[in-house]
């Protein structure tokens, strides 16, 4: 099995951990391709014993890894998407970060994940994007988001307005510091620290999600995946941001963004031991009495 590692710089403690899963791996027959700016990072300090591929962009991984190691946190997670596109290259997530609600493998965990994986005991979670469908240029050749399309007044001083239709209907005018349309899989990031409800990976459903609205009685609409969304700006400073998960660009109020499901899903690795509730207790600390 050919496994791509993509990973960011990090501590020196977690060095130990990169030794651990390249040892691993190698150790179980599988050749490595990494990803260059972080073979350069950690090639000092591990040792590799058979000779390393190296990747930059997405076609360099095509047709030539059968799975994504992700090192890092959600946000590593989130550039992986980035260079898997729609290869269909499964994607596991190894936690190096905190929270790590998309990398679930714990990095104490990696010798037997590996194992697991190798052994194929394991399941592929099939996860919904966002995608930018006009304007098409605005974030260059990568216009899908993950966990979601985000909208934000660029000045501190005034809200913004956000006109919203749904296939064609109007939604709503919000009054609002932004707005946030969210996949199932973003329902549990910045959508739900706004107040968002939690949707499961395979409710093939969005989520709109206003972001300190003006009028308290708004709040946030769940709609079916099928639905095409669009959205115009009001602004007093006349520029808004947005966002596809970390990326961003500034638009004129006289830009309308459409907004759809992409024609394609990331594929993510799951263990047979994980599910989606079992995350969710152990991310949000649900059951736990953390009150001492």
């Amino acid at each position: 099995m050919i496994i791509a590692l993509f990973g960011k710089e990090f501590n020196a403690d977690q060095l130990i951990y990169i030794r651990i899963l390249i040892e691993k791996l190698e150790n179980r027959g599988c050749k490595l391709l990494v990803w260059e700016p972080f073979y350069h990072f950690i090639k000092g300090n591990v040792s590799f014993n058979q000779e390393v591929g190296v990747f930059n962009e997405h076609t360099d991984l095509i047709g030539k890894a059968d799975m994504l190691f992700s090192l890092g946190g959600d946000g590593t997670m989130l550039h992986s998407v980035r260079l898997v596109r729609n290869s269909g290259i499964p994607i596991a997530g190894i936690n190096m970060g905190r929270m790590g609600f998309l990398s679930s493998i714990p990095r104490s965990e990696i010798i037997n994940a590996v194992d697991d994986i190798l052994d194929q005991r394991f399941r592929i979670v099939k996860r919904t994007l966002i995608n930018l469908l006009s304007p098409k240029s605005l974030f260059g050749d990568f216009s899908f988001a993950f966990n979601e399309l985000s909208i934000n007044k660029k000045e501190n001083s005034s809200l913004v307005v956000v006109h919203v239709w749904v296939n064609d209907q109007l939604l709503h005018s919000y009054w609002a510091d932004g707005l946030i349309v969210a996949t199932p899989t973003g329902s549990t990031a910045y959508s739900l620290s706004c107040g968002g409800p939690i949707i499961t990976p395979d409710s093939s459903n969005f989520v709109i999600t206003p972001i300190a609205p003006h009028n308290l009685s708004v709040r946030p609409v769940v709609i079916p995946d099928s639905s095409i969304i669009r959205i115009r700006v009001d602004s007093r400073d006349q520029l808004a941001l947005v966002s596809l998960d970390s990326q961003t660009a500034i638009i004129a109020p006289d830009i309308e963004l459409v907004v759809g499901k992409a024609d394609y899903e990331i594929n993510l690795v799951q263990r047979l031991n994980e599910n989606f509730f079992s995350t969710l207790r152990a991310k949000l600390n649900w059951g736990s009495d953390i009150r001492n």
